[in-house]
């Protein structure tokens, strides 16, 4: 297993906003999450930021990730976007900046809002940075760019029914971190029957079982989860060892079944 920049699990936030945010963070937080992944689109970095602060844990404990719409970035949108997202969350430094999405139909040069990203880590506002939702010629052409040789990870939608093998080993032959989200594709893993049998021999869930073929792929998950025993369940489950057999029958359910696809996202590799 190589070694990653992001801590193993996240916590996902996406549709989670104001008190139920709160309340997610907090209780992710008490039970041994340090890992938060946050996004502008949300709308809940404040919401992230004011649960952290009442945890009472040291910053320097916690991995802070967010996102930058497609529509911020033109560098000097994409800094101004950059400075509002650190006073949302009420702090000076984040430890990992994405690129939520590639610019739409390349409106704005990949060239400049990589620079951008890169600025923001030089300018010592991030610690880390990344891209989210980039496909293999997108991955190919930001590392070649200035300040691509600093990109830690891609955050990728990856589950049993989008193993998306080709995109993720791209990115670990380069180096980078595979950050999956949607990992138990919106509820759909609890009623696979395969999950369900491979689950029951392990006595877990299915959720657990789908977490746990990821994580045996030295893939980063960050799963999304507004309950305290879920969350505790999602940390159990990266210490579910899988055999041989099991991945292999989890890698068949793979049916290309992609859940994030807006109509700005770009051509996906098959």
């Amino acid at each position: 297993m190589a070694r990653h920049v992001l801590p193993q699990p996240g916590l996902g936030t996406y549709r989670l906003k104001e008190q139920a945010v709160i309340d997610s963070v907090t209780s992710a937080l008490e039970v041994g999450y340090r890992h938060l992944d946050s996004a502008q689109m949300y709308e809940n970095e404040a919401a992230v930021g004011k649960a952290i602060r009442q945890s009472g844990i040291d910053r320097d404990e916690l991995f802070i990730t967010t996102k930058i719409w497609w529509d911020n970035l033109e560098p000097k949108k994409f800094a101004a976007a950059v400075d509002k997202s650190l006073e949302n969350f009420g702090i000076d430094q984040l430890d990992l900046l994405l690129v939520h999405w590639p610019s739409p139909g390349g409106e704005v040069p990949m060239a400049d809002y990589i620079g951008a990203l890169d600025a923001a880590r030089a300018r010592g506002l991030t610690k880390h940075i990344g891209v989210s939702n980039f496909t293999i010629a997108q991955i190919d052409e930001a590392l070649t760019l200035p300040g691509g040789e600093n990109i830690v990870t891609n955050q990728i939608e990856v589950h049993p029914f989008l193993a998306n093998r080709k995109l993720v080993k791209l990115c670990q032959a380069k180096g980078l971190d595979v950050t999956a989200y949607m990992p138990l594709a919106v509820g759909k893993v609890m009623d696979d029957p395969v999950l369900k049998r491979i689950a029951e021999a392990h006595d877990a869930s299915p959720a657990q079982i789908a977490l746990a073929w990821i994580a045996a792929r030295d893939i980063i998950v960050i799963p999304s989860s507004t309950k305290r025993e879920n969350q505790q369940s999602n940390l159990d489950a990266m210490k579910i060892q899988l055999s041989e057999q099991e991945m292999a029958d989890i890698d068949r359910l793979d049916r290309g079944d992609r859940q994030a696809n807006p109509s700005f996202a770009p051509q996906w590799d098959e």
